[in-house]
């Protein structure tokens, strides 16, 4: 009897916290094998700056200092992926989607648009991990180079490479920050992991770049969203 094959994934979030890698891999995939990557900010600041009825709309909430309802992003990126880029060669919509949903409420709206993910890709990675991985980051206010104390450390100690200003540790890389938005990650998008149950697939993102980078195209293949070898992927990330 032959196995039932599963559909192919068009469809793929990027899920995970913040710090966990999620960037890095969607670079990586993009540049390899031109999945179209769509990043909710992207896609706001672009409908914002284009002058969009939905673009128009998202703004007047950013100047009230309120959140972009669920129902307005799902739009934008409904809109976004009616562009060319976002077709596959048999006209389904294929994207790699990072950003968003973030929470179920988001993740209902989704769905509801016909957009809901073949495929959710979770970098799995302990607390403690991201809190040395962004603790330890350090940033050139002058040429806006970026530095890490462990892995990617200047020459000089709190110094640029580049420019010779010296680095600052951003508030927002502080452990105390770093671990209330992991508190609100593990709240509102934690839940994620069950709702997409049939779907997701677990990828360590605490091991080096390479590797996770590797089991992540290694999971696109066997969905049939890539059809490059995954060995080809692992030279792209050091």
């Amino acid at each position: 009897m032959s196995s039932v094959q599963p559909k192919p994934a068009n469809r793929i979030i990027l899920l995970g916290a913040p710090g966990a890698g999620k960037g890095t891999v969607a670079k990586a995939l993009v540049d390899l094998f031109g999945l179209s990557h769509l990043s909710t900010g992207d896609m706001l600041r672009a409908a914002v700056a284009a002058g969009t009825p939905l673009g128009v709309q998202a703004k007047g909430f950013m100047d009230a200092g309120a959140l972009v309802p669920d129902e307005l992003m799902v739009g934008l990126i409904a809109d976004r992926v009616q562009q060319p880029d976002c077709k596959g060669s048999t006209g389904l919509v294929r994207f790699l989607l990072d950003g968003f949903p973030r929470t179920l409420p988001q993740a209902d709206a989704l769905d509801q648009s016909q957009l809901g993910p073949d495929l959710v890709v979770y970098l799995e990675v302990d607390d403690s991990v991201i809190v040395d991985r962004l603790c330890g980051r350090r940033t050139c206010p002058g040429c806006g180079s970026p530095f890490h104390i462990h892995f990617a450390a200047p020459k000089v100690p709190g110094i640029c490479d580049r420019c010779g200003t010296a680095l600052v540790h951003r508030s927002d890389d502080q452990e105390d920050a770093i671990r209330k938005r992991l508190e609100a990650f593990h709240r509102q998008t934690g839940p994620l992991v069950g709702r997409y149950a049939s779907c997701l697939v677990k990828i360590d993102g605490a091991l080096a770049p390479a590797d996770v980078l590797t089991q992540v195209v290694s999971t696109l293949r066997s969905r049939g969203a890539i059809a490059d070898d995954a060995t080809q992927a692992a030279s792209a990330v050091s």
